[in-house]
């Protein structure tokens, strides 16, 4: 079993790689590797995409590596493998960015990743920090996690799905901020579940072992 972490120079992985490696280890779910070449992400069994920073930005650095998209979207998208995206990764995954300039994603779960605007003034953007996750759909990545439990965001914009079946959380932060979507065999989370302690390891844990 290979779950590739993909770099394509938009965020540090030191993090992530070593959470997803200690929960490979407590499953005895193969192997992590980090990598940007195509030919590995293509004969993965799992694909990770993080992402850090703007979406126009992250998707230039993702579209610069030649051939790495097509290699994930054909593995994703065509061969069904189990799919996860953090964070600017997470936001690719709707169909347009409204950052800075409008940008295409990559259409795979309906909706735009526009601004968080808290009814609240005193609550500041970006949304930085810990919060509560209000789990809205119960799905097999999200098994032990609970309304309530806690996670790590850093964001300043937010995904706004087309069809309400595709959010399965959200928190509270002067409005309901989209924080888990999934379709199929493709998940993402707002959060970065590899800063997110126990709830966050357990999301690693699930998707490691997850059958879509």
């Amino acid at each position: 079993m290979l779950t590739a972490l993909v770099d394509y120079d938009s965020g540090n992985l030191h993090s992530a790689q070593k959470a997803f490696e200690r929960m490979a280890r407590e499953r005895g779910e193969g192997t992590i590797v980090v990598t940007s070449e195509p030919d590995v992400v293509a004969k993965a069994d799992r694909i990770v995409l993080p992402g850090d920073g703007a979406f126009p930005a992250c998707k230039r650095h993702l579209f610069d590596h030649t051939g790495l998209f097509e290699a994930i979207e054909e593995a994703v998208t065509n061969r069904a493998r189990p799919f996860m995206g953090i964070c600017i990764g997470m936001q690719m995954m709707a169909t347009r960015g409204l950052e800075y300039e409008e940008t295409a994603g990559f259409d795979w779960i309906g909706g735009e990743v526009d601004l968080i605007r808290p009814s609240d003034p005193t609550l500041k953007v970006p949304h930085m920090g810990w919060n509560d996750l209000v789990v809205e759909q119960a799905h097999p990545v999200l098994e032990g996690i609970e309304t309530g439990d806690h996670a790590y965001f850093v964001h300043s914009y937010h995904v706004k799905v087309t069809d309400p079946a595709h959010r399965l959380a959200y928190v509270d932060y002067g409005e309901d901020v989209t924080a888990i979507i999934a379709r199929d065999n493709m998940i993402g989370c707002q959060f970065h579940p590899e800063k997110s302690q126990r709830a966050g390891l357990r999301i690693i844990s699930n998707f490691l072992g997850w059958a879509p």
